[in-house]
């Protein structure tokens, strides 16, 4: 919803404000910057006090900072509203992942996981139509449905239990004493494990084609006639109905390939379709590459949140999510400041062109290496990771049951 909502009016608010594809791409991405910046913070908070406060918190930031662009007429007020509402989505996002992985384990937490990208990627289809629909009354109407954060951030609070899990009840002063090496262990984990920097990477290479394709796309279509806000939200459905449909097959997927096999054919997918982007007039490839585009992000984002979570220790799961929230935001924020001066220098289509050669670079790194380590990531010392995480706590132990004791009073 955070960028896809104004996809469809991007070019009337880069007509209204005389703006840049460079300076209208940031409309759709400016609020990555302080996403990926806040992202550290909340996944500490998240850690520390459970998921319900800051996810609460969150769609509130999101709802009322998102809906302040129908009342603001600059481009500087526009971004200001922007950054402070990718405050919120950090929350939101980190929250929300963190609260599914949580809640399931297993085979099911692959289905799960599917599921979230299908939900995800029905917004994709509903928000742009409706952006488009509202898109036709003023460029400022679309922003009016952020504001469905505000009655979510309340739902939120009430139906989400507090955190029982026995780091919350020890609490006090052994946590705080424990949060000054925080930061230590979250660094330490990262050089034992480099393949968590690898995988965030590819979180933000993926982002960087995605936000691109949102960018240039429209640019593209009004290249070949469709220019209507409306249009260009219709046709730009094929990607999300293409999410939907792949992330209901994602667990059957994974299990057939593994999730080294899933990435390699997603960068592989990616590469074609930008250059077929980059390569044709026909209207209808385009809206065939879109759809190519997200069956790959379909399969790709969740095996790259089941891996990275799969190599965090519980304790740090938080900030662990928190750093692919950053790596993901990041790209989201890079994209049109990569991409976009290519397109306004040269062509669209060789911004197009520039995106493929960037998938088909990850494509060799990931044929030439396994940044999965296998679904099951082992320690360092060989130990497996029930027995290292939260210092001997299994992972199907109390904060599990703590969340169904309270979700089940």
């Amino acid at each position: 919803m955070a960028g896809a909502v104004l996809s469809p009016v991007l070019l009337l608010i880069r007509a209204e404000l005389s703006l840049s594809s460079t300076a209208a791409g940031l409309v759709l991405t400016s609020h990555a910057l302080s996403l990926a910046l806040a992202s550290p913070l909340v996944g500490w908070a998240i850690d520390r006090y459970g998921s319900r406060a800051p996810l609460a918190a969150g769609l509130l930031v999101y709802g009322g900072a998102g809906g302040a662009g129908l009342v603001v007429d600059s481009y500087a007020a526009l971004i200001a509203t922007r950054i402070v509402f990718g405050i919120g989505a950090a929350a939101v996002f980190t929250g929300t992942t963190v609260v599914l992985l949580e809640l399931h384990r297993g085979a099911r937490r692959d289905q799960v996981m599917g599921w979230r990208t299908t939900a995800t990627s029905l917004g994709g289809v509903a928000w742009p139509l409706l952006g488009g629909a509202l898109g036709g009354l003023s460029w400022q109407a679309p922003f009016a449905l952020y504001l469905v954060g505000i009655p979510l951030g309340v739902a939120t609070w009430l139906a989400l239990p507090p955190r029982t899990d026995e780091t919350a009840q020890s609490g006090g002063a052994g946590a705080a004493a424990d949060d000054g090496h925080d930061a230590e262990r979250v660094g330490q984990l990262l050089r034992r494990r480099p393949r968590i920097v690898g995988l965030c990477g590819l979180l933000a290479t993926g982002t960087v084609l995605l936000y691109g394709l949102l960018v240039l796309v429209p640019l593209r279509q009004a290249e070949l006639g469709v220019r209507a806000p409306f249009a260009v939200a219709a046709l730009s459905t094929s990607m999300s109905v293409a999410m939907s449909v792949a992330g209901l097959g994602y667990a059957a997927a994974v299990a057939r390939v593994g999730h080294a096999g899933l990435l390699r054919g997603t960068y592989l997918t990616w590469t074609a379709a930008f250059v077929a982007l980059a390569t044709t007039d026909v209207l209808g490839i385009v809206v065939l590459a879109q759809a190519a585009f997200g069956v790959g992000m379909a399969l790709a984002l969740p095996s790259l949140t089941i891996v990275l979570e799969d190599a965090s220790p519980q304790r740090l799961r938080g900030r662990v999510m928190a750093l692919s929230g950053t790596a993901i935001f990041l790209g989201q924020f890079l994209s049109p400041l990569l991409l976009g001066p290519v397109a306004d220098a040269v062509a669209v289509t060789t911004g197009f062109l520039a995106a493929a050669v960037l998938a088909g670079a990850v494509l060799v790194v990931l044929l030439a290496t396994d940044l999965t380590g296998g679904r099951d990531v082992a320690s360092p010392s060989g130990t497996s990771r029930p027995e290292r995480v939260g210092q001997g706590r299994a992972r199907g132990g109390p904060r599990r049951a703590g969340w169904r004791a309270g979700a089940r009073p």
